[in-house]
């Protein structure tokens, strides 16, 4: 069943596109991204989603509804949570979620369960008195997502979640949301970190409001046109400027710590052409090998076919 679809979904502001006839579908009980840069669109998109602003063109749809006349009903079954979701610094932890319940008018019985449960569920329990601004960063986001589930949302909409959270709070909070899909809730994510995408079981990549491609990551792997040679270096980034100048344009050429990798395209062996670009330089390099691509390398190349060069 699909629960969330974007037909030609567009917005405006002025003469900047932020979203540009987006097109793309989730299904029940997915965990789906959206994954891009700063300034990509994918705020503004989740914005469109949830309800909180209105296209400019074309539509999109919740749980079969339309988002645009039927704002107010997709509300009660949705959890949003925006990049500087609205905690309160000042309520403490009981007080925030309290306040959301009442928002959503979950009351009696079923918000005390809900509740205690969320605070269990997100490991909140023992600081249920803590003010919400002097939770750190994690645990902030996880109140955050505590106050988003109060009403049991059949849809989540989370908006760079992780954003400036350390690895330890990152990794609990996909915990949590792993948990959330066992219980067939259907998430859309977005995220600029593309190390967190390989998370997703489909996802969407944006630039500059415009859809690159969506698949799963292995699918969007093997589309990858050309294939990824690494090799050592203790020069990485000389050794970067010389594959550029041997390879060309259309190979974008990248460093990761004392590694230099290639998206090489075209004909011949990709691996001994980086040997013979880096043979005869003054400082010494490793053997280059053909690897496995991330999917910031598959990120990488579309932009370089995009723009027809290489960052």
């Amino acid at each position: 069943m699909e629960t969330i679809r974007a037909v030609d979904l567009s917005r405006r502001f002025g003469e900047t596109v932020a979203v540009d006839r987006l097109n793309l579908s989730v299904e029940e009980g997915e965990l789906f991204g959206l994954v891009g840069s700063d300034g990509a669109g994918k705020t503004t998109t989740m914005r469109l989603l949830s309800g909180v602003l209105d296209p400019t063109g074309g539509e999109a749809f919740v749980l079969g509804r339309p988002v645009r006349s039927e704002a107010a009903a997709i509300h009660r079954e949705i959890g949003y949570m925006s990049q500087r979701f609205g905690l309160y610094a000042d309520l403490t932890v009981q007080e925030n979620i309290d306040f959301y319940a009442d928002l959503y008018g979950v009351s009696g019985k079923a918000r005390t369960e809900r509740v205690a449960e969320l605070l269990a569920f997100s490991g909140l329990a023992p600081f249920r008195d803590r003010p919400a601004g002097n939770l750190s960063g994690g645990m902030k986001q996880k109140l955050g997502l505590s106050c988003a589930l109060i009403h049991t949302p059949r849809v989540l909409l989370l908006d760079e979640p992780t954003n400036g959270v350390d690895p330890v709070s990152r990794r609990d909070f996909w915990r949590i949301l792993y948990r959330l899909l066992r219980e067939k809730v259907t998430i859309f994510v977005s995220t600029a970190y593309l190390d967190e995408a390989e998370r997703f079981r489909r996802l969407a990549f944006l630039h500059e409001g415009r859809l690159l491609a969506m698949g799963t990551p292995d699918a969007l792997k093997a589309a990858l046109p050309g294939v990824v040679v690494e090799a050592l270096s203790d020069a990485p980034r000389q050794a970067a400027v010389r594959l550029r100048g041997a390879l060309g344009e259309s190979s974008p050429v990248g460093i990761l710590a004392d590694r230099v990798r290639a998206l090489v395209r075209g004909p011949g062996d990709a691996a001994d052409r980086v040997n013979a670009a880096l043979s005869g330089a003054t400082f010494p390099c490793g053997e280059a090998r053909v690897v496995e691509p991330t999917l910031e390398d598959v990120f990488v190349g579309m932009l370089s076919a995009r723009d027809g060069t290489a960052p």
